[in-house]
């Protein structure tokens, strides 16, 4: 399907090509509008329970942010991101 549709396009004059690609773009703009979410995963729940005794839950959260930060600068380390 998608190789028919590119030789039709081809076909086109220029100008009608661009025209096409807006219209596509719409289309998944209006597409993406539309479609629900996924659902989200709990794979993770329950995860930190081994620190439950150790932190109440929004040391928890302050602790959860810093080893994230630690993880990100140490990728960003050995990656040059920042």
């Amino acid at each position: 399907m998608a190789q028919q549709i590119a030789e039709l396009i081809e076909q086109l004059p220029e100008h009608l090509q661009a025209e096409v690609r807006d219209f596509v773009e719409f289309l998944l703009h209006r597409y993406r509008l539309t479609t629900p979410p996924a659902k989200m995963k709990l794979g993770w729940a329950g995860g930190l329970r081994e620190f439950r005794d150790k932190f109440t839950s929004v040391e928890l959260q302050h602790q959860s942010l810093q080893w994230w930060d630690k993880e990100v600068t140490d990728v960003a380390e050995h990656t040059d991101v920042l």
